[in-house]
């Protein structure tokens, strides 16, 4: 058995069984690739993959138990990679990471343009998608952070930690009706059409619960995963706005008015996380806290200690977090 079967058969199932685009990714030939999966299953004695004639069709059952075990394997490898790189440069490396365009777009950048001019040499990639998707990317290794605030029990196999609170506003065009209001309830607000983020994204549910709770059936006319779009059909007149507070910029959104809802849905938490047996090198936790400043070494390595999500909540019960 070796290090480059394991490679070629997690790389496989990663490019949805296709043979020819992972030979690709990994400069090296089809037959090659072939070859090295049919050796190590005659050496394992069972099948990876089913075949239909030449082409992949399934992971066996078998094969989902080897390709976890290789996933792991393939971490380890990657982790004494990161030790070594640590000792040999520790301030040279990559950082990748998974979050949805809210954070992004509004949460990272400051953070980002700081932590690239300390560190000049580390490269960074971003990676936008769902809440499960986020929670893949990390939990696969092809990502080391996940940020994220909606279906945090997506992520019960990484080390998710609290990054700060952050509520919604309302945005209306300046002579809206709304905007006239000296008090704002969820009961003028559920009498108009509302453009708001897709199910999943951005705290949305807090939003779908608050009305529930008062027994409202919101007409949600139009949903998208990006505030700058939700803010776009505004415009348009398609309906209100529910956007992240950060969402809203008074200078590039001085068309619009936002309305304080911080007192109409509950506060939501974003957090950020990595896979345990991840090996965090000097850098890695220097970009954790600039996020969030809270979250210094000690408390990080304390958060990497805790063995439930239980302990983990008790850890951050007494550490007051920041409001964005």
């Amino acid at each position: 058995m070796k290090l480059q079967q394991l490679r070629y058969i997690w790389e496989v199932a990663h490019h949805d069984l296709n043979v020819s685009a992972t030979a690709q990714s990994l400069y090296t030939s089809q037959p090659g690739i072939s070859k090295q999966i049919r050796l190590l299953e005659d050496e394992l004695g069972v099948e990876i993959f089913s075949r239909s004639g030449k082409h992949l069709t399934r992971i066996t059952p078998a094969g989902e138990a080897i390709l976890k075990t290789a996933g792991e394997i393939l971490r380890k490898v990657e982790s004494i990679k990161q030790v070594a790189q640590e000792f040999s440069n520790e301030r040279k490396g990559s950082l990748s990471i998974a979050t949805t365009h809210t954070q992004a777009r509004y949460a990272l950048p400051k953070v980002i343009e700081g932590f690239i001019e300390q560190y000049p040499e580390v490269s960074l990639h971003m990676h936008q998608g769902t809440p499960m998707q986020i929670s893949e990317m990390a939990a696969d290794g092809t990502v080391d952070f996940a940020i994220a605030t909606e279906a945090l029990e997506l992520f019960s196999d990484l080390v998710m930690m609290p990054c700060y609170r952050w509520n919604r506003c309302i945005v209306v065009p300046r002579n809206h009706p709304l905007a006239q209001l000296s008090e704002l309830t969820l009961e003028e607000v559920a009498k108009h059409p509302i453009v708001t983020y897709v199910f999943g994204f951005t705290g949305r549910s807090k939003l779908d619960e608050a009305f529930i709770s008062k027994g409202l059936a919101p007409k949600v006319v139009f949903t998208a995963a990006d505030a700058d779009v939700i803010k776009t059909y505004v415009r348009l007149g398609l309906g209100i706005g529910i956007i992240a507070d950060m969402a809203f910029d008074e200078d590039a959104d001085s068309d619009l008015v936002a309305l304080d809802a911080s007192h109409l849905f509950a506060a939501s938490v974003t957090k950020i996380g990595f896979r345990r047996g991840t090996f965090l090198r000097g850098f890695m936790y220097d970009f954790i806290q600039q996020f969030a400043p809270h979250l210094t070494r000690e408390v990080i390595d304390q958060a990497y200690a805790c063995h439930s999500r239980v302990e983990l909540d008790e850890l951050f019960s007494d550490i007051p977090l920041p409001a964005y």
